[in-house]
């Protein structure tokens, strides 16, 4: 067996795809960086294997897919969300962070065929003050969108992957691994779906982990609930038609300059 370098992303929502990877370095050599970054690395070469924002894989030809593993949503996300000060037909102008890619493609496709608008967007550092002093509303996505207390703030939270989910009747796939093809083995499929399953049953272990000792009860329960009911982790057949779907719409709107085939490495359960 074979070490693959391999980036994965630092967010709550992957870790359960990570659990126990650690703790097995005759197969992975980790690092752990933003989305964005993730993504860099599998481009120049840095890395093997990716947990890269779905819009990255059409940056490549020649992309393999881990099979059955994915960050998903079905309904809300909790984590990419819009906050505006305004009802979603009325939004002008949204402030983005410009490393989002896929977040940044969905908001479109969304603006343009479920909220009937064409706001402009600004690229901003992922801040939501200096955000909405500029701009109408602001995307924030990761941990931050999942604690902002909109209520309070008096502004709206509008939920991509529920706004999607409505549109199409689909779930919404968030991120999978990516990486060269020839350089991923079975034991490292099968030990990256074992680390799901693993991280699928241990929701609890992981909010412990990832909540701070002198973090009140409600963050716990909040970072507990978003793993539990926000996230989900499989790459099955619905899955796949909704990526599909969603590279098709970013493409018809000129958001990505073509479409790919999904491919997948060989030698692991479709599961």
């Amino acid at each position: 067996m074979s070490k693959i370098r391999v980036a994965a992303v630092e967010y709550l929502n992957a870790l359960p795809l990570v659990h126990g990877l650690d703790a097995q370095p005759d197969l992975f050599a980790m690092q752990y960086d933003v989305p964005a970054r993730c993504a860099a690395l599998l481009h120049d070469g840095t890395v093997d294997l990716s947990l890269i924002p779905s819009i990255e894989y059409l940056q490549r030809p020649n992309y393999r897919i881990v099979p059955g593993v994915a960050v998903g949503s079905h309904g809300p996300v909790a984590s990419v969300a819009l906050f505006s000060k305004r009802p979603a037909t009325a939004i002008r102008s949204i402030a983005v962070d410009s490393s989002s890619r896929t977040a940044n493609a969905l908001l479109r496709i969304l603006c343009v065929q479920w909220f009937d608008t064409d706001p402009t967007f600004v690229k901003m550092r992922p801040d939501l003050e200096p955000m909405l002093k500029r701009c109408d509303a602001a995307l924030i996505i990761g941990d931050r969108a999942l604690f902002i207390d909109h209520e309070t703030a008096g502004l709206e939270k509008i939920d991509l992957g529920e706004e999607w989910s409505t549109m199409t009747g689909m779930p919404f796939v968030w991120a999978f691994w990516a990486g060269r093809p020839g350089v991923v083995g079975p034991e490292h499929l099968a030990a990256l779906q074992a680390a799901r399953d693993r991280g699928v049953e241990a929701h609890d272990e992981i909010a412990g982990k990832f909540v701070a000792p002198d973090d009140d009860e409600e963050r716990l329960e909040t970072v507990r609930g978003y793993l539990r009911d926000n996230i989900e982790c499989l790459l099955d057949d619905r899955r796949i038609a909704s990526l599909n779907k969603f590279y098709e719409k970013a493409n018809e709107l000129g958001v990505v300059p073509t479409t790919r085939p999904l491919r997948f490495y060989d030698g692991a359960d479709f599961r």
